[in-house]
């Protein structure tokens, strides 16, 4: 599937060429009863990683779900908006599988409601409307959604590697968990381009593709460690092990959870001349995994 768009006389941006596939919401059923507070066996800090999906996520995707539907009246191709509004229900549909097992961790003792509360409020606060009119706002959306497509970018690349890793499985990790990400993964890398082609429309700046690209990388990074660390603080295990910081470095190096270098390399490649999420990954591999994933053929039983 390629993906790719012209530059469009109204906008002064681009106009939308038509995908193969469409995207669209799926129904997901997951049971976390059985889901123990550390799901990788042996591996704490890994776990929490994992485990700040279920913190940033939600707050972040609805956030870019929102401004998504404020840029609707501004897109005129239809398949563009067919898009777009696919993306959306995928991102609401994650947002709430991942407050489930956020509320799971909560039931088996993992305090992390002031940093759910501190990540909500930031995402109101830094990333709405603010009630702005006039040129002011279509400047501001514009400035979010060159934001999120860049978040996207990095999304897709960690999805792809959801899809591939193979380590997790050899961790023996929980397999309701391990179902989570990798259809969150697969849903990402099937719709990695949206994002970036609604910023492409109603904007397309180079400068600002930059400037949003540096700050979505450097908040990432920012927050996946920020939040690991809370959340590692927080464990009451009394058998959490070393400090966290080494056990992510050894983690990482072992394949367990992504690289947080990828926040810093992957740049160049987003910002190359004639870059397309497109190029990212295989949509095979999102397909044939989303057609298998144990929950979502339990959402259309």
């Amino acid at each position: 599937m390629t993906s790719a768009v012209d530059e469009d006389p109204v906008f002064g941006g681009y106009a939308y060429q038509e995908q193969a596939h469409a995207i669209r919401a799926r129904d997901v059923r997951f049971d976390f009863s059985t889901v123990p507070m550390h799901y990788i066996p042996g591996e704490v800090m890994a776990t929490h990683m994992i485990n700040v999906m279920h913190l940033v996520l939600p707050e972040g995707e609805r956030a870019m779900a929102r401004a998504l539907a404020e840029a609707l009246p501004d897109i005129r191709d239809e398949r563009l908006r067919e898009e777009v509004l696919g993306f959306i229900g995928q991102e609401n549909q994650h947002a709430n599988s991942h407050e489930a097992a956020r509320r799971h961790l909560e039931d088996l003792g993992l305090d992390v409601a002031p940093m759910v509360d501190a990540v909500a409020w930031l995402a109101d606060r830094i990333l709405g409307d603010h009630g702005l009119t006039g040129r002011a706002k279509q400047e501001w959306l514009r400035e979010r959604l060159g934001l999120f497509a860049g978040m996207e970018h990095y999304t897709a690349v960690i999805g792809e590697w959801l899809l591939t890793n193979d380590v997790l499985e050899a961790k023996d990790m929980h397999p309701v968990m391990l179902d989570l990400i990798r259809w969150h993964g697969a849903e990402e890398v099937e719709h990695r381009s949206v994002v970036y082609d609604a910023y492409m429309y109603v904007d397309g700046g180079y400068t600002r593709k930059v400037r949003t690209a540096l700050l979505a990388s450097s908040s990432l990074l920012v927050l996946f460690l920020t939040a690991g660390g809370y959340l590692f603080a927080k464990d009451p295990a009394p058998d959490k092990g070393r400090l966290w910081p080494l056990q992510f470095l050894s983690a990482s190096m072992r394949g367990v959870v992504p690289s947080m270098t990828t926040f810093i390399t992957e740049i160049p490649r987003y910002l190359r001349p004639g870059f397309h999420p497109s190029q990212l990954g295989s949509m095979d591999n999102a397909l044939r995994y989303l057609a298998r994933s144990p929950a979502a053929r339990a959402g259309i039983q």
